[in-house]
This record gives structure tokens, C-alpha cells and sequence, in this order.
């Protein structure tokens, strides 16, 4: 859908929050004087009201509420497949979004700014697609980093780059326009209170297949392989024909490129990251082994095991972005051979800890702390596996962090990797992870923002 399309409907947003907000003021840029009305949160309402000939409603809207507009712009969060957008649209109404709008002003044929590499995956993606952005910007070309990542496209309105860098969320891939690249970074569980099942999920990510002329996912991913095996243009990183981690270097086949120790990624699974960043900037065209060098000089994204520091001889560690069981298991491996006290849980969305648990089995943490509305769940998954007696039950992270300090041995790490959503007590995982700093006696501000945000 393009904005010229709104003109004359009955347009409303439904959510005021980042993407919401950046929805309202493009609207407001081509339409100054088009009365729209607005769904938000009480908290969000005050935004909305700054702006001039709005209705605003402090509440979600139900089915006969949307099927009095044409077009309903919804933010990312807002479920597709909840009942009254379904009623909805049988009754005419029609959805769509920030990310479609932008895809629709920026398609091929219809701006010069269609160079896009767009970043998906269930772990990985935002510092993969920040990855691609710092490679390309060391070669001289004018990147836009822009997405899911923390900066919503419509905040780059009309602006102009040679490469958009852009990373989506699984409710934003059926929203995407052609792109010249898609990546796929990894493929498992997640979000399930969103798209219902985990086949859905699956199909959801997969859409961005449908519109990549170019593939780009993990050769290790049997899940990924095999869903993707129709694709004409399908490519691979991960493989030992291309780029992939071997011993400790990053490799573009038999050739190493670049040593893995010293650079500022953590774990195995940030290497294997920097390598699907490599792996596209080379299908863009662009010399990968030139530009691998600069990966000494990327600051990683905040709350992706960034260490805090030290405390009484142990080191605090925040990875508060993970919310899948994978992503925890990840950033626990990634700190084998020390004694490690894991803090686990958060807003309960019915996944399945059972494989998680028995990893832990095998190779257990020093200790282990599960608190919020998903602590009891993945308490009983780890007592089904047997790791009973090195689980400790707490209400909050509050709670979870003072038993983690009495617990955690003389340099040893206490490691906020949940594997859960925030929303049982905070607004984000950025929220999370700065209370985590602040428990933990730290500054929160010395986990700064996501840099590189927009275009350089």
C-alpha cells in the first residue's frame, strides 16, 4: 500500500507507541489538514493528542469500532490473527502498517532507494543486520540502519541511502516489499502468543523468502534447509564453502580472514553472526574481505551479553534481549568452564523449555534462578529433567538478582539471560536489562544505545 492511497479513506493507528508515533507524523508531513483517529494505551495518549485533528481513544478497539474505517495502521505488536482484525477485514477494512507503507514508497520502479538487505531470524538478527550496516559504512557507502532494530523506517521518511540495512521482526515479514537480499540467521520457537502456533511463526518468518531475490540462511539450520529448498537463488553461510567459523578464525573457505579472538562479539553464536553479515555484503557486491577487518571496530548492541563489570569479584553480565530458550543456552555456552549463576524467566508465552532442561542436565550452571510469570514453568521443565536440586524459585528479578549475589562464587558471573519476554514486569528487555545494572550496583547508563541507528 502507498500513502497516496490514504488520501481520501478513513484512516486510523491503531498503537502510539515508537512505530505509531512515526506512522502519525509521515501522515501528518503529506496530509497536514486529514482528520484520523488514533487507538493507544492511556500512557501513549498524550502523544497522540499533540497532534491536530485527531481522535483519540484510550483503548483497543473492537470489531464494529474497526469496521468503521477503510484502512486500519497497526503497530508490529498488535496481533494479525486476533478476531476482531479478522472480522474486520471480512466486513472491508483494510490493514496495514509503518514497514508496508515504507516498502510501498520504496519498491523497485519507484524510488531510487530499493537497495535493501532485510534481516530476520528468531536470535541474531538485530546484531546481524547492525553488522551489515558497520561492513558497508567501512567501505565508503552511505548505509541506513533502520527496522525492528530500534528506529522505525518511517522515521527516514523520504531520506536517501545506497543500501538499506533493515531488520524485521516475525510480524513484519509478510509486510516487506522485493528486497535484493534476505537473510534468515536462524529459525526456531518464539512469539507464539502472536501468530498461535508454531507452524504459523515458521510460515510467518518464511514470507521473507517470498519476496528476497537473493536467500541468504544458515547451512547449519536442517529447519532452514529444508524450508527454504525451492528457493532459485538461495545461498548459504555456515558452510565450509563460504563463510563459516573454523578453529578460531572466520574463514571464506579454506582461506582464515580474520581471528575470532578479540573481537567485541562474544560466543560462538555472535562469530557465526559476523559471517552471515559477511556472507551479504559479498552477495551485495561489495569486497567482504576488505571490509571484515573493520569488525574490530564494531561496537556491539546493548543487553547482547554485554559484562557490566566487576562486583566483589564477580562479574555481572546482561543478555536481557533473550527471550527464547535457545538464545539462553546460547549465551550460557558461550561462558563454558566458568562457574555461572543464570537468571531465567519472565512473561510466560507457553513455550517449551523441555530441550533447554535437558542440556542443562549434561551441563549444568553453578546455580540456577528462574523468577516472573514463566518461573514456574521452566522450574517444573528443569525438575522433569532432573536438575531439581539446583533451582531456586523467586517472585521477580529483584529477588532473583539478590539470590544470584549469595550464591555466585568468587569470579564467577551472574548471567541475566532469560529466555523470556519482559512484559510480566517491565515495557522492554532494554527496561529489564537496566534494572538488572542497577541491582547489580552498576550505573545503567554505561549500556549506552544501540549505535549506528539511521544513516552514516
Amino acid at each position: 500500500m502507498r500513502f497516496a492511497e490514504l488520501e481520501h479513506a478513513d484512516v486510523a493507528i491503531w498503537g502510539c507507541g515508537r512505530e505509531g508515533r512515526a506512522v502519525l507524523a509521515a501522515l501528518r508531513r503529506r496530509f497536514p489538514d486529514k482528520p484520523l483517529t488514533v487507538y493507544c494505551k492511556p500512557g501513549e495518549a498524550d502523544a497522540a493528542r499533540a497532534a491536530s485533528r485527531l481522535r483519540v481513544f484510550e483503548a483497543a478497539p473492537d470489531a464494529t469500532m474497526l469496521s468503521a474505517h477503510d484502512v486500519v495502521i497497526k503497530s508490529p505488536g498488535i496481533s494479525a490473527y486476533k478476531p476482531e482484525i479478522l472480522a474486520a477485514r471480512e466486513r472491508g477494512t483494510r490493514f496495514t502498517s509503518g514497514t508496508a507503507l515504507w516498502f510501498g514508497e520504496n519498491v523497485p520502479g519507484k524510488s531510487d532507494d530499493a537497495r535493501v538487505v532485510a534481516v530476520t531470524g528468531t536470535k541474531g538478527k538485530s546484531t546481524t543486520t547492525a553488522l551489515i550496516a558497520h561492513l558497508a559504512r567501512s567501505l565508503g557507502v552511505r548505509t541506513a540502519l533502520a527496522g525492528n532494530v530500534g528506529l522505525p523506517l518511517l522515521d527516514l521518511d523520504e531520506q536517501r541511502a545506497d543500501l538499506w540495512a533493515i531488520e524485521l521482526s516475525s510480524f513484519q515479514t509478510g509486510e516487506a516489499g522485493p528486497v535484493e537480499v534476505g537473510v534468515i540467521v536462524s529459525l526456531g520457537e518464539e512469539h507464539l502468543d502472536w501468530h498461535g502456533t508454531r507452524e504459523r511463526y515458521i510460515a510467518d518468518k518464511l514470507k521473507l523468502a517470498d519476496v528476497s531475490r537473493t536467500l541468504l540462511v544458515d547451512a547449519r539450520s536442517p529447519l532452514l534447509m529444508e524450508r527454504t529448498a525451492g528457493h532459485p537463488q538461495r545461498r548459504t553461510f555456515d558452510d565450509a564453502r563460504g563463510w563459516h567459523v573454523e578453529g578460531a578464525a572466520i574463514c571464506r573457505g579454506t582461506e582464515p580472514i580474520v581471528e575470532v579472538q578479540g573481537l567485541p562479539l562474544h560466543g560462538a553464536h555472535n562469530a557465526r553472526n559476523a559471517c552471515a553479515a559477511l556472507a551479504a555484503i559479498e552477495l551485495l557486491g561489495f569486497d567482504a574481505r576488505a571490509a571484515a577487518a573493520s569488525l574490530h571496530a564494531f561496537k556491539p548492541l546493548p543487553h547482547r551479553l554485554t559484562s557490566l563489570g566487576t562486583r566483589d569479584g564477580v562479574e555481572w553480565i546482561d543478555d536481557s534481549i533473550s527471550t527464547t530458550p535457545d538464545a539462553a543456552l546460547a549465551a550460557l555456552e558461550s561462558l563454558n568452564g566458568r562457574d555461572v549463576a543464570l537468571i531465567l524467566g519472565g512473561f510466560d508465552r507457553g513455550l517449551d523449555w523441555s530441550r533447554f532442561a535437558a542440556e542443562l542436565h549434561a551441563r549444568p550452571p553453578h546455580a540456577l534462578i528462574v523468577q516472573g510469570a514463566a518461573g514456574p514453568r521452566i522450574a517444573r521443565a528443569l525438575r522433569d529433567a532432573g536438575v531439581a536440586g539446583t533451582v531456586e524459585e523467586t517472585a521477580d528479578l529483584a529477588a532473583a538478582v539478590s539470590h544470584a549475589r549469595a550464591q555466585t562464587p568468587a569470579n564467577g558471573v551472574v548471567l541475566l539471560s532469560p529466555g523470556a519476554p519482559s512484559f510480566d514486569q517491565f515495557g522492554d528487555y532494554a527496561e529489564r536489562g537496566r534494572a538488572f545494572a542497577r541491582l547489580a550496583g552498576f550505573d545503567d547508563a554505561i549500556l549506552g544505545e544501540i549505535a549506528g541507528l539511521g544513516i552514516a
